[in-house]
């Protein structure tokens, strides 16, 4: 075995599967909307409101973030391999402990160190496209691994709101073994280390100042705020939405499990033009196109809520095309973060994930908090966000020009 400060050999690095990269993107987003239709459910199941289940998701994403936080600098100094190897290892113990959950706070716990399990795959997987290809072409392949990624969260809300049906909200979770045993199985029999070589690992001030000396570049600010706000778009849809499909417009769970399956398509169509044109047209453009995508269209979700009749049709398909102008942003606003310091590729990678997912922590509960089921605060919440995506992107040519 190397010493943890040297390079992985020759014969262990190479460019990890796609098919791989896919799969380890998509666990985190899978095991997120696997429990969403069922949260309407949850509070039946425990007797709780609609605040206190929400937990079960905000925490969700809370997790996610400060996981992406510890993932990065572990990550550039072991390798990739042997912390995905730990983190979904606690993301299969943290899944059965979830599915056994007696009370709301156990599942909630569970669902915390589900999270930091699942998120590895997010980060490292960033990291290791980094770590094999320059800022374009890495903003290709994520656009290409999202694309195939986006299969994930347009089946888990379909899965989890049948099995929630037919079983109960807890084999809903336990569709999350299903997925990590067999990836955990196949990332040691398949995935090949690509860290180029090891970064010395920080103390606690140390990674403060990693942290710091990522910050203080005005570029990976704008960077950050960019793939933060822009993603806020989309998560403050899925904090919403089953509220307003379930309690607002008195539909079942599996009817916004299959409405979202729009979301998932349009936003793989974005995932597509950005995988196929970033390389040639460059990051900053996509970029820009993206999130004008999505911003004109959350304010025209806006209007459709406030001038349209309530209808699951009217509410999803202004949606749909804010996902694809997510889809095409979220790829290149993420390489050009952790192409601002390609060293420290996966702190980079891992900073923006808690930029993005703590964010999104905050819009879960902010909406669930003020959505009273007509969408007139989901929509009002996206306009605000794609708002400061565009402020953000601004500040991000000024500090360019």
């Amino acid at each position: 075995m190397p010493h943890p400060h040297e390079p992985a050999p020759a014969g262990r690095r190479g460019r990890p599967p796609v098919w791989l990269l896919v799969a380890l993107t998509g666990v985190g987003p899978f095991s997120m909307q696997i429990l969403i239709p069922s949260l309407p459910a949850l509070g039946a199941a425990f007797g709780a409101g609609s605040s206190s289940v929400q937990l079960a998701l905000t925490l969700f994403f809370a997790g996610v973030a400060v996981g992406q936080l510890i993932y990065g600098p572990l990550s550039d100094h072991f390798g990739r391999r042997p912390v995905l190897l730990a983190a979904l290892g606690l993301y299969v113990v943290a899944s059965v402990g979830a599915v056994m959950a007696p009370t709301l706070g156990w599942l909630v716990a569970a669902r915390i160190l589900q999270a930091i399990g699942a998120c590895s795959g997010m980060v490292l997987g960033r990291a290791m496209i980094r770590d094999t290809h320059d800022r374009d072409q890495a903003a290709s392949v994520m656009g290409y691994v999202t694309m195939g990624m986006t299969v994930a969260p347009m089946v888990a809300p379909m899965i989890g709101a049948m099995l929630e049906q037919y079983f109960g909200w807890r084999a809903a979770i336990a569709a999350c073994l299903g997925l990590g045993v067999p990836l955990l199985l196949v990332v040691w029999r398949v995935l090949p280390e690509t860290l180029p070589a090891a970064q010395p690992l920080p103390g606690a001030v140390g990674l403060l100042r990693m942290y710091g000396a990522l910050l203080v570049v005005p570029a990976f600010r704008a960077y950050g705020a960019v793939t933060a706000f822009s993603a806020g778009v989309f998560f403050a849809f899925l904090s919403g939405a089953p509220y307003v499909v379930v309690n607002g417009l008195g539909l079942p769970s599996t009817a916004y499990a299959t409405a979202f399956v729009s979301i998932s398509v349009t936003y793989a169509l974005g995932n597509l033009v950005a995988g196929r044109m970033s390389t040639r047209v460059g990051v900053l453009p996509m970029l820009r196109l993206g999130t004008t995508i999505s911003s004109i269209c959350a304010v025209g979700m806006l209007a459709t809520v406030f001038l349209l009749p309530a209808h699951i049709v009217t509410f999803f398909a202004p949606m749909a095309l804010v996902a694809m102008g997510n889809g095409i942003a979220q790829p290149n606003a993420i390489a050009a973060a952790v192409s601002v310091r390609p060293q420290l590729a996966g702190t980079a990678s891992g900073l923006t994930g808690f930029l993005q997912m703590g964010l999104g922590a905050a819009l879960s509960f902010l909406v669930a908090v003020i959505e009273t089921g007509s969408g007139i605060a989901t929509a009002s919440v996206m306009c605000i966000c794609g708002l400061l995506a565009q402020i953000s992107l601004a500040f991000e040519r000024r500090v360019s020009a």
